[in-house]
């Protein structure tokens, strides 16, 4: 089963410009993303990777959620930290996992651990680089991005969705050997069982 695709921004078509300078307030759709405002929209879109997987997962499951509602129930958690000067750290795992687990769902964290072999129905939220939207590019380290790993392919290649592709080809059922996604991938992410 191919998971619904969702991007970290509500409008997919415009994942490009927003990555080239585009004020994410400009966002037509920016509304359905449940923030309070476009100020509240702007200023979390760039850290929202790992609500948009969580969201695609949920949909999976046969859940609609709001990438904001999501976002606004981790954050306690400890999903995500706001410093003092403005900064914000996150997705942090444990606050993900936490809220998952609160909801009767089984997710674990895996560490220092290559791509786990998925079950049928399984989704893994995979760290990687974001230059895995142009995998013939060297990135210059792994992880710091994610994506939502779904399944392999006849050839054995990864299936995923990336919500900050550029394009329909590189935001839905992206498809990369092994050996390819090996190269942006941290060895961690969030084991989602069915």
């Amino acid at each position: 089963m191919i998971p619904p695709y969702f991007a970290q921004w509500e409008s997919p078509g415009l994942v490009g410009e927003f990555l080239n300078g585009r004020d994410p307030a400009s966002d037509p759709r920016w509304a359905e993303s449940g923030a309070a405002d476009r100020v509240e929209y702007a200023r979390w879109a760039e850290h929202l990777c790992g609500m948009a997987c969580l969201k695609m997962a949920m949909a999976a499951r046969g859940e609609a959620h709001a990438i904001h509602d999501l976002r606004r129930a981790v954050q306690p958690l400890g999903g995500y930290v706001e410093e003092a000067d403005g900064f914000i750290r996150g997705l942090i795992y444990a606050g993900a996992v936490r809220w998952l687990n609160e909801r009767g769902i089984a997710a674990r964290i895996l560490l220092d651990e290559p791509m786990p072999e998925l079950a049928p129905g399984a989704l893994y939220i995979a760290s990687v680089h974001a230059m895995i939207r142009t995998p013939g590019l060297e990135p210059p380290r792994k992880g710091g991005h994610l994506v939502l790993v779904f399944g392999t392919d006849a050839a054995g290649r990864w299936r995923f969705h990336n919500p900050s592709g550029i394009g329909v080809a590189q935001q839905r059922d992206v498809r990369l050997s092994p050996a390819a996604f090996s190269r942006f991938h941290a060895d961690r992410g969030i084991l989602i069982p069915l």
